[in-house]
């Protein structure tokens, strides 16, 4: 459907190697030292596309087909009447394109073909295009009953040559076509008619180039949305929303033969869900790929790749979001969707929609190629079609959808991107110090972000300097970026010195981190050395700026700052030049870049000071970290009283409550344990509440949460889910603390 293939309608593209991961590196090396790490490449193979998208005419409505032809002309069709120039505003220096218009497919400038879609009565749309093996004719399906004046009934074939309807193709279908496919002598259509040429064709059907009626059957009880050719052209591929061909049971998926339309592979209830359907297919020389939307609970939404030789499956991914269209670019499946949560995959959580996503033909991974749009109009989904061209050297991908944004700036309906070049440079790293350990600093930093490469080169400069003293490469995506560290030992007791980080795709630098200072110490600071030696994996002293906070520890557990809390606030919790972090009681929190798996014996351990009478969660675990979580125990919150709870799901919410108020706006320090020895809360030093026989907590994967998420269900729930306060100091660890380290901690509040 709608020019999928990598070859043939589209034409074929440029070829990568395939990528092999570089390994993370890290460690303390002397100022001077220079890592080993390999070069990175622009684009991550077997990426051979940019994410940064490229200067589009626009429409004013939705896009739903499209055919990229070998001339470098790209056809597009939908529901819309005006196209626009790039930039320009909803409204203004439009242009009239009623349902149809033919782009450059170089410049994304319109070319001179000029035809209107339209109907007497109703709304008029096209949704399907595909052009002949000779690309002399494109065939055009939708609602529609004139093309330029000319009379049809929903579908047309225009020659391409001179951009006018042929008279000599005139074809009755009784519904919307939605799909087409074409070979030198036969063109297949589905969607929702049940008639074509005054016969029995229920939603697909077969017709000779010169519009006559084939034998070809392929009757479905429920609409088709996609049909495609294998490449040997002997078996037809059907998508769409039915339960049955020619009688058989095959829900949403079904292979037939190309001359007769008999079933010749079927799939059986549950192999798709029945609340989910097939939206688009695409092929390659070995396989073919479905695009997947469901409806609903318990329905499945991401893509299937199968092999041509068995029809059977290769793989699947289970992203949630539905799947809208699929194109295959040298071994690279590109999606259009609106993914939303991949945690099932080992990718994403839970989070705000993307909507353009790539993987490999062979693994469902997802590759790090992050261009997105935003929902846009109609339903809204975003993106609904693509297609691919080659012109002037260059291969294109065009996607058009619904969208309004394309990469965060206004842009409607169409975008493209290409191979090359590559113009888009990685975020500026965030960076901070950390001078805990005497005669050294610890430089850290969050791993950048770069939207088509996941493999970048840090740079790191000292005082000034042109020539960088530590280089490392690292992967990185937008839901995981790291912490990286690297550790300044060639410096002296007293001593200051400035840092700053750069990133690289190696194309592209980021500028140079603004410079961070800090002097060296002469001895270790006696609270966080303790921290450290009681074994904390993840530590969080909040000296940082920006989303980024460090991880002092080991561990390298950094935390994201959302929605801009109060950074560096003093003074801190513990004697030093440490700071706190400020919430606001609404809306901020930090979340951990790990994914954890459940702790079965735990502490949990921060200092916080307020005077709220609405409580909060402090710290805790929970599953998600964009919104509010759908499973959260191991807190910490507190009531609208200012007594603490600790609560874990044992069976059921578990809570052990302190008998005195803490929000008398001093600093307090809190830890929670959980181990063989059940439940403690101590406060200050001091056990305050214990459970003994609640040594368990609810079992799965998630992150560690500081300042608010979901308290549902809890006893004595507070007004605000979210903490109004300060927060300092704080630290996991995989052990429950005895009372003596915990009193230990506590005493070292004002040592130096």
């Amino acid at each position: 459907m709608n020019a999928t293939t990598e070859r043939g309608r589209s034409g074929p593209g440029r070829l990568r190697a395939a990528a092999a991961a570089l390994a993370l590196l890290a460690g303390a090396l002397s100022a001077t030292a220079v890592s080993g790490a390999s070069p990175v490449s622009a684009l991550t193979p077997p990426l051979g596309l940019t994410a940064d998208d490229l200067s589009t005419w626009q429409t004013n409505g939705i896009v739903w087909a499209m055919a990229g032809s070998s001339s470098g002309v790209v056809y597009t069709g939908g529901t819309f009447s005006t196209v626009r120039p790039p930039g320009a505003a909803a409204g203004t220096s439009e242009q009239p394109a009623v349902n149809f218009a033919a782009f450059d497919a170089a410049t994304g400038v319109p070319t001179g073909c000029e035809l209107s879609f339209t109907l007497s009565s109703g709304t008029a749309t096209v949704r399907a295009l595909a052009l002949s093996p000779d690309q002399k004719t494109l065939y055009v399906g939708g609602q529609f009953g004139s093309v330029s004046g000319v009379g049809v009934s929903n579908i047309a074939a225009i020659d391409t040559a001179t951009c006018t309807p042929r008279q000599d193709f005139k074809l009755a279908v009784s519904a919307t076509v939605r799909a087409l496919a074409v070979t030198t002598d036969t063109v297949y259509l589905g969607g929702d008619f049940n008639s074509v040429a005054g016969q029995t064709r229920n939603k697909f059907a077969a017709v000779t180039t010169a519009a006559a009626l084939k034998p070809w059957k392929a009757n479905t009880d429920e609409v088709g949305r996609a049909v495609e050719l294998t490449p040997d052209g002997k078996n037809v591929l059907l998508g769409g929303d039915f339960f049955t061909v020619n009688g058989t049971t095959s829900h949403a998926l079904a292979v037939v033969d190309a001359t007769t339309g008999a079933v010749k592979k079927s799939y059986p209830a549950g192999f798709i869900p029945d609340a989910s359907v097939v939206k688009d297919l695409a092929t390659d020389a070995t396989g073919f790929y479905t695009a997947n939307e469901g409806t609903g609970g318990g329905v499945f939404d991401g893509r299937i790749a199968l092999d041509l030789s068995t029809f059977a499956q290769r793989w699947r991914d289970t992203c949630l979001g539905a799947t809208q269209a699929v194109l295959i670019h040298q071994g690279v499946l590109y999606s259009g969707s609106h993914a939303h949560d991949c945690a099932t995959m080992g990718e994403f959580p839970n989070q705000p929609r993307k909507h353009l996503l790539a993987q490999s033909v062979d693994d469902p991974k997802l590759l790090p190629w992050f261009p997105d749009t935003n929902d846009g109009i109609g339903e809204p989904v975003g993106p609904r079609v693509m297609t691919q061209a080659d012109k002037d050297g260059h291969h294109y991908l065009w996607v058009g959808g619904e969208f309004t944004t394309v990469n965060g700036t206004a842009q409607q309906g169409l975008t493209r991107f290409a191979d090359g070049p590559d113009t888009g440079a990685p975020w500026v790293p965030n960076v901070s110090l950390s001078t805990v350990a005497a005669g050294k600093v610890e430089v850290n930093w969050q791993a950048s972000f770069d939207t088509d490469d996941g493999d970048l080169t840090y740079r790191v400069y000292r005082d000034g300097g042109t020539t960088p003293v530590y280089t490392t490469t690292a992967r990185s995506v937008f839901w995981d970026r790291p912490q990286l560290r690297w550790t300044d030992t060639a410096v002296a007791p007293g001593e200051t010195h400035s840092y700053r980080v750069s990133a690289s795709d190696g194309t592209n630098t980021s500028a140079k981190s603004p410079a961070v200072s800090a002097t060296v110490a002469s001895a270790a600071a006696k609270y966080p050395a303790k921290v450290l030696a009681d074994g904390a994996s993840l530590y969080w002293r909040y000296d940082d700026t920006s989303t980024f906070v460090g991880d002092s520890g080991g561990g390298r557990d950094n935390g994201f700052a959302r929605n801009s809390p109060a950074r560096q606030v003093s003074p801190g919790a513990v004697a030093g030049t440490s700071t706190a972090l400020g919430l606001n009681g609404t809306s901020q929190y930090v979340y951990s870049n790990k994914r954890h798996a459940q702790p079965t014996k735990f502490s949990v351990e921060t200092w916080f000071r307020t005077t709220t009478t609405k409580g909060g969660r402090i710290v805790g675990f929970s599953n998600l970290t964009m919104q509010n979580s759908t499973q959260y125990d191991k807190h910490v919150y507190m009531r609208d009283d200012g007594k603490l709870s600790f609560g874990v799901k044992s069976g059921s919410a578990r809570a052990i409550t302190t008998p005195a108020a803490y929000n008398n706006g001093a600093w307090h320090h809190v830890v929670a344990t959980q181990g063989t020895g059940g439940m403690a809360l101590y406060v200050d030093g001091v056990l305050r509440a214990s459970a003994a026989q609640y040594t368990g907590n609810e079992k799965y994967d998630g992150y560690w949460r500081v300042g608010g998420d979901n308290l549902n269900g809890w006893p004595n729930k507070p007004s605000s889910t979210f903490f109004a306060g300060q927060v300092d100091e704080t630290a996991v660890y995989p052990t429950a603390l005895s009372s003596a380290q915990v009193s230990a901690h506590y005493a070292l509040r004002t040592s130096k």
